[in-house]
């Protein structure tokens, strides 16, 4: 697997990917991450982020078709690859193991 580390907002990114499988493009990610998180995304951020992630092959796009709405532009849809599906898993991997770490007295007041 590549040493490649996820970053904290490129995890957030692939996970909300996964979970609006089919129709994960640009304002359908941000608007799940924002209402998941409460946390304000700009387009211009997430477009860096899947550009970067899509370059590393952690996520695959293709355009859906063209509609009236939005005057003829297609989304790019984005899905999750089997390497990003391993580095996801990895980096919860970690995570569990060092929440797993923390005697239990650590968090008694």
């Amino acid at each position: 697997m590549s040493r490649y580390q996820l970053g904290e907002f490129e995890e957030v990114v692939m996970l909300t990917v996964a979970i609006l499988y089919g129709d994960a493009y640009g304002i359908a990610i941000i608007d799940e991450m924002e209402n998941r998180l409460g946390r304000k995304v700009s387009i211009g951020s997430l477009q860096t982020v899947l550009r970067r992630l899509e370059d590393k092959g952690l996520l695959q796009s293709e355009f859906g078709e063209a509609t009236k709405i939005r005057g003829g532009k297609r989304k790019r849809f984005f899905t999750v690859t089997s390497l990003g599906k391993k580095m996801l898993e990895n980096a919860k991997d970690q995570r569990l193991s060092l929440w797993d770490a923390i005697p239990k007295i650590a968090f008694n007041e």
